[in-house]
């Protein structure tokens, strides 16, 4: 018989099955915006992002999405690496993988596992490799501060482009309206001998 943090563990990696890793998401992204885009394929039971801890800000990049099943999560996963995925009104290059135990903040410990932690000598060579990861972080962390701002500058600019083609058409409908309403349609039609289809 399993016991009790046997069986914890046991409903955690169900959990870790039927959940989909998110990355490469807009930092506006938010809850709501990712259900949205994802209930028209499966039922989202939680959503949990994962701040960016080596950029500038901790805006979330990445999500944990549970879905209802493994086969759903499988689906999503499948459909995300076929088709453009929209965000905002945008078409953004993210990815959708298996989620992995590692990812989880809330993973139960299992029951014969043990970590060690040991400080790293400087004569040690895992030193040097210690340092490199370090400079790599850093140079990782620039990298990302840069491309975050060009990502704010495309989505704004998209936006702008979508308020005036909103614009332009709300400008459209109402001279359509306005013609319609102010007896010029009418005129109009007797000029040309046509018929107005509200007679």
């Amino acid at each position: 018989m399993a016991s009790p943090s046997e069986e914890k563990y046991a409903a955690f990696k169900e959990k870790v099955g039927r959940t989909v890793y998110f990355d490469n998401l807009s930092p506006q992204v938010t809850e709501s915006v990712l259900k949205t885009a994802l209930e028209q394929f499966a039922t989202v039971k939680s959503i949990k992002f994962i701040p960016n801890y080596v950029g500038p800000s901790n805006l979330p990049q990445c999500a944990l999405v549970e879905l209802d099943s493994a086969k759903k999560a499988k689906e999503v996963i499948l459909m995300i690496s076929q088709y453009p995925f929209m965000m905002s009104g945008m078409p953004r290059p993210v990815r959708a993988h298996p989620a992995k135990e590692e990812m989880f903040d809330d993973r139960p410990k299992e029951s014969d596992r043990k970590i060690q932690c040991t400080w790293l000598d400087p004569s040690d060579p895992d030193f040097e490799v210690a340092k490199e990861l370090k400079r790599l972080t850093r140079k990782h962390a620039a990298e990302i501060e840069f491309m975050h701002k060009l990502q704010l500058q495309e989505e704004k600019k998209l936006s702008d482009q979508q308020a005036e083609t909103l614009k332009v058409h709300y400008a459209k409908f109402k001279m359509i309206d306005g013609i319609m309403t102010d007896g010029t349609a009418r005129l109009l039609a007797r000029k040309y001998d046509m018929r107005i289809a509200d007679e």
